[in-house]
């Protein structure tokens, strides 16, 4: 089962669109409405809510849940929140009636939208379960959504114009021509607005639409992991670990021997999946093809001057 958790702020298409264009499965989708600001702000989120709900069930076949958070200000609660639905929802995947052992189910956290309190809060218990749960770390996931406009400059770009334009008709002076094309270009933005909120489309970065955060790890790296993290970076990926323990070797000036290669073998393992996560490794016969992982990459891009 894929579930979409997905925070409704004052945003239509990019909580949508990249589920559609990338052809992303969608078992099931649970929409998040903040219930503090004012009268309008709320009633507009649950217009967005709804039209969600209608969209997620037409065009994806999802099953849809509305789900109330509170404050949407504070961030302990939400956290609480998050962690307890993620985990909720790992469970309810994990014992479906599409689950199996190669697909347990899967669960997505969208985190374009809604305050950054909310945001975060859900991104980072996202992250906290997947440091705490190794088995589950890769049935979880946490992405972002570019617009491709922002309504809001486009709709103040307007507001000035017409601010000159009733300038112009306070001191007598009105041309018909330019009320007719305000009033009509007001009302599509309108239109544009109260339909698809205050962004508009789903960006394309790198290839896809959907920016997926990788996991951090929350322990350091000694400096022997660091030479081999340093030298993946440089090389990219090797053959077997074997390889990258020759390489490794000659670069230290060191003789290649079965206790080398053990310690690279050890480290490696320290820096993979079942541990600091900087590392990915696949089976190539009885080798292992290995490389960075996307945290990997990120830790020596940040680290590469030091």
């Amino acid at each position: 089962m894929q579930t979409h958790v997905v925070p409704v702020g004052f945003d239509y298409d990019r909580l949508i669109a990249p589920l559609v264009r990338e052809k992303l499965d969608v078992d099931r989708a649970i929409l998040l409405e903040g219930a503090v600001g004012s009268e309008a702000n709320v009633e507009y989120s649950r217009r967005i809510a709804r039209k969600l709900e209608q969209d997620f069930r037409n065009l994806l076949g999802a099953e849809t849940e509305r789900v109330v958070v509170e404050d949407v200000y504070d961030y302990d609660a939400a956290f609480e929140q998050a962690f307890d639905l993620i985990n909720a929802e790992l469970d309810r995947g994990g014992a479906g009636e599409d689950a199996t052992d190669e697909d347990p189910g899967e669960v997505w956290v969208n985190v374009s939208a809604m305050p950054r309190t909310v945001s975060f809060a859900f991104a980072t218990a996202a992250h906290s379960i997947m440091v705490e749960l190794e088995a589950d770390r890769d049935r979880i996931h946490t992405y972002y959504t570019a617009p491709e406009k922002y309504l809001e400059t486009e709709l103040a770009e307007e507001l000035r114009a017409m601010v000159g334009l009733l300038a112009d008709v306070r001191d007598g002076d009105v041309d018909a021509d330019a009320v007719d094309e305000h009033l009509a270009t007001a009302q599509d933005l309108l239109a544009e607005f109260d339909e698809r909120g205050t962004t508009v489309g789903a960006k394309e970065i790198d290839g896809s639409h959907v920016v997926e955060f990788p996991v951090a790890s929350f322990q350091n790296v000694d400096p022997f992991e660091e030479l081999i993290l340093y030298k993946l970076g440089e090389d990219g990926e090797f053959d077997s670990v074997s390889d990258l323990a020759k390489a490794l070797a000659a670069d230290l000036d060191e003789e290649y021997t079965d206790s080398f290669r053990s310690k690279v073998i050890y480290n490696v393992d320290r820096l993979g999946p079942g541990g600091k996560g900087y590392v990915e490794q696949d089976a190539h016969g009885k080798s292992h093809r290995t490389r960075l992982s996307r945290i990997g990459e990120l830790w020596v891009r940040a680290h590469g001057d030091e």
